[in-house]
């Protein structure tokens, strides 16, 4: 059976960890670090998360996702979201009421629900556990706060 993952996911940080050996390990990155930036960014040729993606964000704006949990479950025209697009570099339009993030991605426009994006960011997650743990893991207990 596969060891159980738990992924805290934040607004700014995320962190992934797994019990074993009797005490709760939180897992490094690709970088090291163990809190990983709830980013996304996109490229002409790639989908950066994390590190990756926070590390490009001078020379690539209007790509890369952050804060994209605040944007989950509200409507578009909610004073919150409206407030938060003011300080964004990326561009967030409405699609029958509902937020949505715009992109240029391999040389096209797209567009993704903050659902997407933070989705993104939780298989990333997953992808370091298995990374450290040597093995797929199927089972996961998500933390994503109480305000949902």
């Amino acid at each position: 059976m596969s060891r159980a993952i738990g992924i805290d996911l934040r607004t700014t940080y995320s962190c992934v960890g797994v019990f074993q050996h009797g005490k709760v390990e939180i897992i490094a990155n690709d970088q090291g670090n163990r809190i990983t930036p709830s980013y996304v960014a996109f490229t002409d040729s790639e989908r950066l998360i994390g590190d990756a993606a926070k590390n490009q964000v001078a020379m690539n704006p209007n790509n890369t996702i952050f804060n994209a949990k605040r944007l989950i479950g509200r409507k578009f025209d909610d004073s919150t979201v409206q407030s938060d697009t003011k300080h964004w570099s990326f561009k967030v339009i409405n699609d029958s009421g509902k937020p949505k993030i715009q992109v240029q991605y391999k040389n096209e426009t797209k567009l993704f629900t903050p659902e997407e994006i933070s989705s993104m960011v939780l298989t990333n997650m997953q992808e370091t556990a298995e990374d450290y743990l040597g093995k797929k893991s199927s089972r996961c207990c998500c933390y994503c706060s109480n305000l949902f």
